[in-house]
């Protein structure tokens, strides 16, 4: 394993991260406050910039999508599949939605029902205010978040199956330099991305980690502790490295294809016992508001009327979704060989988008129905317990409540799996020499188990002595850098844009070294074989 490594991408985000740990430990208010003081700094700096350039991807993204650009077939035109319509589609939703939209939904709406921007005008607990929480889930959980994560992921796609450039995020920015990128600039992108997805992992895996308590604790009992969140958090690392470990179509194939059939079952379960007229008409007027106010809000800033509410909301979340982008565009784009860029866009943003937003009319409109209804014993419980047991707490207000929590902790557990083996299988590859379009594509079961390992670690310690906004913020502080990466990279799609053809055919950019062709007829054959589409 050591000597396929990558020095100078792996040693640099382990030694941060590990630095990271050691000063929460030794001296924690120094660490909180140097990174709340960096992040202000960054969304104060930088919010236009920030909410200029996700708007930009998906405008960009639906240009592409209409324009001759979007017939070129991902691996050329004889490529197959190496996945089902249906199977590919399971594993984008599960990879992107992950844990956090399961309990967002819910919790997210009454914060903004209850604490409105004051800039707006809006009255707290209103029905304005409600009709604007409605809406403002739109804008932060569908078309625009998936954007960000599909146009870094296409540019990779091509780059690496039409262009054959190597597993590696600067691979997207070589057109732009005529295959003449400098190695330091090289090494330095790829780490930059793998610590900002190292750290949002270990975020997400501690939040994941606490509501799995939080909902344990409706059956065994007891308060959430170190040692009860070290057994969640190693079953789950477990369960997402054996998955990784086990390759594409047989571990994050089937688990994503599970957990979107579970999705959908709680989804239509909430529909169908849940407040369904309520749903039906305030989803409606909502999204009838979001596309009315879409550009505004999506440009909102605060700056006119000196409201901080956009950085506490909409561009924190545009630069968490930065920095998740440039990891997550190399598995999206990984699995997206054999389709067309048209079909990549529609699998990629415009479906799951379309999913998002149907699951924000069931869980966020029941969210605010039963708080309304109960006299605001929703928000009661946010405040005095947090996120993740809004969600029990609505469930509770349904039949088979007990059944369906049961079920919603699995769902849960699953969500995070899919989700982290896959970053877990895109990390693994990023550390590893040589993998191009004719390898086998996995960086094998020690890099997997090492970066899984190092992930519970970090997440473990942070949830359990330091607080998971200290690793939150860890991980927003990558979103700036790959913000410029995701932006830059998208100049390379501008340049096919103009030369459509010339990716219709598989072929190296000039100067770079040609793909050993006994390799690619083997990678071909295999895929023929042994690659059907499942499903």
């Amino acid at each position: 394993m050591w000597r396929s490594i990558r020095p100078w991408v792996f040693w640099p985000t382990f030694t941060v991260l590990m630095a990271a740990v050691l000063c929460s430990y030794v001296n924690l208010p120094l660490l909180l406050s140097t990174t709340k003081q960096l992040n202000t700094l960054i969304l104060n700096t930088f919010s236009w910039l920030f909410s200029l350039g996700s708007l930009y991807l998906l405008v960009l993204a639906v240009a592409v999508y209409f324009s001759p650009l979007g017939k070129i077939r991902i691996g050329g035109e004889n490529a197959t599949p190496l996945l089902s319509k249906w199977r590919w589609f399971s594993i984008t939703l599960c990879t992107t939605l992950a844990v956090g939209v399961l309990f967002w939904t819910t919790a997210e709406p009454l914060y903004h029902l209850y604490s409105p921007p004051e800039s707006l005008g809006l009255t707290a607990n209103s029905s304005d205010a409600r009709l604007f929480a409605m809406s403002t889930m739109f804008l932060h959980w569908s078309f625009t978040p998936y954007a960000i994560y599909t146009v870094p992921a296409l540019v990779f796609a091509l780059a690496f199956y039409n262009r054959r450039l190597t597993f590696s995020i600067s691979s997207m920015l070589r057109p732009l330099f005529r295959n003449d990128m400098p190695a330091w600039l090289i090494n330095l992108v790829d780490a930059i991305a793998l610590f900002a997805l190292v750290a949002g992992m270990a975020s997400s895996l501690g939040t994941g980690a606490l509501t799995l308590s939080g909902g344990a604790s409706q059956y065994i009992g007891g308060d959430t502790s170190p040692l009860r969140l070290a057994i969640i958090i190693a079953i789950i690392v477990a369960t997402f490295v054996l998955s990784a470990a086990s390759g594409l179509h047989k571990g994050i194939s089937r688990l994503s294809a599970i957990n979107a059939w579970l999705l959908a079952i709680v989804g239509i379960f909430v529909f169908v016992c849940g407040p369904t007229l309520y749903m039906l008409n305030l989803g409606t007027e909502a999204f009838g508001q979001y596309l009315d106010h879409f550009f505004t809000r999506s440009l909102f800033t605060g700056a006119a009327g000196h409201d901080e509410w956009p950085h506490w909301w909409s561009i924190f979340y545009w630069a968490i979704w930065f920095a998740w982008a440039p990891i997550s565009a190399l598995f999206l784009g990984k699995i997206a060989r054999g389709y067309t860029v048209r079909e990549f866009i529609m699998i990629n943003l415009v479906l799951p988008a379309l999913f998002a937003t149907v699951w924000i009319c069931v869980f966020s409109s029941a969210s605010l129905y039963f708080d309304e209804l109960l006299h605001g014993a929703l928000n009661t419980i946010l405040n005095d317990k947090g996120v993740e047991h809004v969600l029990y707490s609505l469930f509770e207000q349904m039949p088979a409540s007990s059944l369906m929590i049961a079920l919603l902790l699995f769902v849960a557990y699953i969500s995070y799996v899919t989700a982290a083996d896959s970053n877990t299988d895109a990390i693994g590859n990023l550390c590893t020499h040589g993998l191009d379009a004719s390898s086998d594509l996995n960086a094998g079961m020690p890099m997997k188990v090492l970066w899984g390992t190092i992930v519970g670690i970090v997440s473990w310690v942070m949830v359990s002595f330091v607080g998971i906004d200290g690793v939150k913020m860890l991980s927003n502080l990558g979103g700036l850098p790959a913000m410029f990466i995701i932006l830059l990279t998208s100049l390379s799609l501008w340049k096919w844009l103009k030369e459509p053809e010339s990716l219709r055919h598989a072929t190296p950019l000039q100067g770079d070294k040609p793909t050993n062709a006994m390799a690619a007829s083997s990678l071909h054959a295999r895929a023929t074989v042994s690659n059907q589409p499942a499903g």
